[in-house]
């Protein structure tokens, strides 16, 4: 009778552990992300997981969960055979970090671009320019210091706006 209790409980058991592996067989398979790559109004390549409202050759690309083309059995970022195994997490972390970086130092550039060229419009309209000092008063330029301004406004100008 104790045989019969034990045979009984390992196909309990060995029902329910195949039962668990027939559930998690497709879950894995229908775990895909999609990604969106398309080309920016200026001509950079773009990806994101939700559709762009204002993109160009948009092209959805499916990734499974471990990594490989849905549709195609590379791994996630491969294009050559050459190329080196998908990032790490810590890494796709770092390069987010690096991408969002740079896109903040693309901004702040593009301000100070903005702003340089409105001071050169500034000096080159003519009339009466001043600086304010320390005490709040102000400090009119004369002809030759205004042209040192826009001298050096030109040359911020050439190196931050391209």
């Amino acid at each position: 009778m104790a045989q019969a209790s034990t045979i009984s409980t390992a196909a309990k058991l060995l029902i329910s552990v195949s039962t668990a592996c027939m559930f998690m067989l497709p879950m894995s398979a229908t775990h895909a992300i999609q990604v969106y790559k398309s080309i920016g109004a200026h001509g950079e390549v773009k990806y994101s997981q939700y559709a762009p409202q204002n993109g160009r050759n948009i092209e959805v690309i499916e990734f499974r969960s471990d990594g490989r083309q849905s549709n195609a059995g590379q791994l996630a970022g491969k294009t050559e055979a050459n190329q080196s195994a998908p990032q790490s997490a810590e890494e796709q972390r770092v390069a987010q970090l690096e991408a969002r970086i740079k896109e903040q130092e693309a901004q702040a550039n593009a301000q100070r671009c903005q702003s340089l060229r409105n001071n050169l419009t500034n000096l080159n309209v003519g009339g009466r320019i001043y600086e304010m000092d320390a005490n709040g008063k102000r400090q009119y330029l004369d002809g030759r210091e205004i042209e040192l301004k826009r001298e050096r406004v030109q040359q911020a100008i050439t190196q931050y706006c391209s």
